[in-house]
């Protein structure tokens, strides 16, 4: 049946029975209260068989046939993945209450998809059999159906642990934790060569404008040797030197021709030698900032992902008790209406008694008054 859903009416009564469920089966049983009364298409409550929600339902006044129709529904079919299936044996009972040999059973096995999330049977019985004052299926005008549901295959399994909402953050900061480790132990190896690198890590990072501050005082720094014309005395005295030809051996002047011819390159050599060594500095202690807050950031998730994991198990605490609190409420429901029903059943048996009581003394009246008669004749 594929149509649209109505919704029961809510001034007449329905109630759950009982709920029976193991791993992949169950058995539900729902009693439908005011039956003759009701008119539009049932639900029952859903109930879980092997991880999956399943509905009776019901039509009490049949689906376009004089017969009760009934079918077994899946629930939330909208929310699962394409391609989903759940292959079941099913089998619906309509109890006869005065004789349980009447009760009648029919069986049906399909596979229940997107296309068809509903299946059962259209003419179950007849409405004239079933309001049949000689049988008991219609009893204190309420029904009782009992649904066995076997679950042979759940396609994409359903009952596997969901994710938790950390799971996407875990696998990010396992990452990023392998990357701080990696960090501190070529921290170690870095300090045993660097004087200055080691005691930045225990030293307060500087600010990015701390940092830039010192990149220009240290160009300027380099600057200044320059500025300070010790390029130009350095090459006056190699000029002297070089023209001078007493007070120098033959290896002193070879050494100092040797570095007059290269004295461009050497000073070049020399200021690109600072310069590159300062940016190596420069990026060093941008590196050690950026760690700094990287392992903060890794701290505060394992903070975090505890606080989680411990909301998580309050809240699976609660949605326990919650349960239970639920599951005994199914059970004084059931209990109540079985007190109710009895209640008013020995209500009614007080009311009979009480007229044959009043039978009997009037029948008492009439023969003690007879036997007096006698009594006084003879006596």
């Amino acid at each position: 049946m594929f149509e649209q859903k109505q919704q029961p009416n809510k001034k007449l009564k329905m109630e759950i029975a009982d709920v029976k469920n193991d791993v992949n089966q169950g058995e539900f049983t729902w009693i439908i209260r005011n039956f003759t009364r009701q008119s539009a298409k049932l639900y029952s409550e859903a109930f879980t068989v092997s991880g999956c929600q399943w509905k009776i339902v019901a039509y009490p006044k049949g689906n376009n046939t004089y017969h009760l129709s009934l079918y077994l529904e899946i629930p939330d079919s909208a929310t699962f993945p394409d391609g989903w299936t759940r292959k079941a044996k099913c089998s619906f009972s309509v109890i006869d209450r005065t004789n349980k040999a009447h009760s009648i059973t029919r069986e049906m096995q399909h596979d229940f998809n997107a296309r068809e999330s509903d299946w059962g049977f259209k003419k179950f019985i007849k409405l004239s059999k079933l309001r049949t004052h000689t049988m008991g299926y219609i009893a204190n005008d309420s029904l009782m159906i009992k649904a066995k549901v076997c679950v042979l295959k759940v396609t994409p399994p359903v009952n596997l642990q969901p994710a938790k909402p950390t799971d996407k953050f875990d696998s990010y900061f396992t990452g990023l934790e392998e990357l701080v480790n990696t960090a501190e132990t070529n921290a170690v190896n870095v300090g045993s060569t660097s004087s200055h690198h080691d005691g930045a890590l225990k030293a307060e990072m500087p600010s990015l404008e701390e940092v830039e501050k010192a990149k220009q005082s240290l160009k300027n720094c380099l600057s200044d040797l320059f500025k300070s014309n010790m390029k130009e005395r350095l090459s006056e005295a190699l000029s002297t030197l070089s023209s001078a030809r007493i007070g120098l051996s033959s290896e002193q002047q070879i050494a100092i021709e040797t570095f007059r011819a290269n004295f461009n390159d050497f000073t070049s050599d020399f200021l690109t030698f600072e310069q590159d060594n300062a940016e190596l500095e420069l990026h060093k202690l941008l590196k050690d900032q950026r760690y700094s807050a990287m392992k903060k950031c890794h701290e505060t998730h394992i903070l975090n992902k505890q606080l989680m994991d411990d909301l998580i198990k309050k809240e699976e605490e609660v949605k326990s008790k919650r349960d239970k609190l639920l599951s005994d409420w199914e059970v004084l429901l059931v209990q109540s209406e079985a007190e109710e029903s009895g209640y008013k059943d020995e209500q009614k048996k007080v009311a009979e008694a009480e007229e044959k009581k009043r039978i009997s003394e009037e029948r008492l009246s009439r023969s003690t008054t007879a036997w007096s008669n006698l009594k006084a004749q003879f006596c």
